[in-house]
């Protein structure tokens, strides 16, 4: 480990690690709230950050992650017309919120006619890590900065669902294969060639695998991890559970032309039953009581962060 902490020690992005970021919110323009539609959403919506705040001051996260600020803020999409930046998390609606970005930004006329591959593939949007060091402060500092998060046992299956179960060119010969070599006694030859068939259990051994033969991918990494919300003042946290209403409140208050409204339909999979607590419940019946209990722990930070209930 020494050479490699002397070669950090020597390298010019050595002075990001340890950074930490103004603790001051930006302050969010709810001239329109009063006593109508919104007022119960912005009530919400405050008792979400001051319970975050809270979080992080009992737990004093802060001094306790050092990281480099680069990768700190390579989840984050760039906004630039109406200020905003938005930290994606896969599966907690992040693929409609894109084409809302887009749409702000001029890219698009509507949310409606954006294809996937173009919303994931085009690369149209801007991530904050391809600004210099003063454009990523200058936009931290100014910007509206949100997060939309969702109860991670549902992300977590929804992810396993949308990889595992339908055709993926890339999850199952990546991830598939190496997950069905080392945790599937007797595997077929087939199933070692194609990565194809993976089952839940499966995929929560390799989760749950200090050694797992292939690292971590973000449509399974925890929130905090992908976000840290602990580091990153959020000015407004959303959830799945009410993405609509909330992400509809976000635009009023980030001044987004009144027509755009945020995007109902399903990105994937349409036909599919959406994954919902009782869907939840039918996939965990597969594990073992430990192996549920562990799993609820590799994501306790996200229960803790965001005020979810773990079962």
């Amino acid at each position: 480990r020494l050479p490699e902490q002397q070669k950090m020690s020597e390298s010019p992005l050595s002075w990001f690690r340890g950074v930490y970021l103004p603790p001051a919110l930006h302050p969010l323009n709810k001239t329109f709230v009063k006593d109508g539609e919104w007022q119960d959403i912005d009530s919400t919506q405050e008792k979400r950050r001051a319970f975050l705040q809270d979080f992080c001051r009992k737990y004093n996260s802060r001094k306790k992650l050092q990281t480099h600020l680069v990768h700190l803020v390579s989840r984050i999409y760039v906004e630039d017309r109406h200020k905003v930046l938005y930290c994606e998390v896969p599966k907690a609606g992040c693929s409609n919120w894109k084409r809302v970005l887009m749409v702000l930004s001029g890219l698009a006329a509507s949310a409606n006619n954006i294809s996937h591959d173009d919303v994931h593939y085009g690369k149209h949007l801007r991530k904050l890590d391809s600004y210099d060091l003063k454009g990523i402060y200058t936009r931290l500092n100014m910007y509206t900065k949100f997060i939309f998060v969702r109860d991670p046992m549902e992300r977590l299956v929804s992810a396993f669902r949308d990889k595992f179960e339908h055709p993926n060119s890339y999850y199952h010969p990546v991830f598939g294969k190496a997950i069905i070599k080392k945790y599937r006694h007797n595997a077929d030859e087939e199933a070692l060639k194609t990565g194809s068939g993976v089952k839940f259990r499966e995929f929560i051994q390799y989760l749950l695998d200090s050694h797992r033969p292939i690292g971590m991918d973000i449509h399974w990494e925890q929130v905090s991890k992908l976000c840290y919300p602990c580091l990153i003042n959020y000015d407004f946290i959303g959830k799945f559970e009410t993405l609509e209403e909330d992400a509809n409140y976000f635009l009023q208050l980030v001044g987004a032309p009144a027509n755009l409204k945020f995007p109902k339909f399903k990105d994937r999979h349409s036909s599919d039953e959406r994954t919902s607590t009782d869907v939840v419940r039918q996939y965990l019946k597969e594990l073992s009581k430990e192996e549920t209990q562990l799993t609820y722990d590799f994501y306790y930070l996200d229960y803790l962060m965001f005020n979810y209930t773990s079962p």
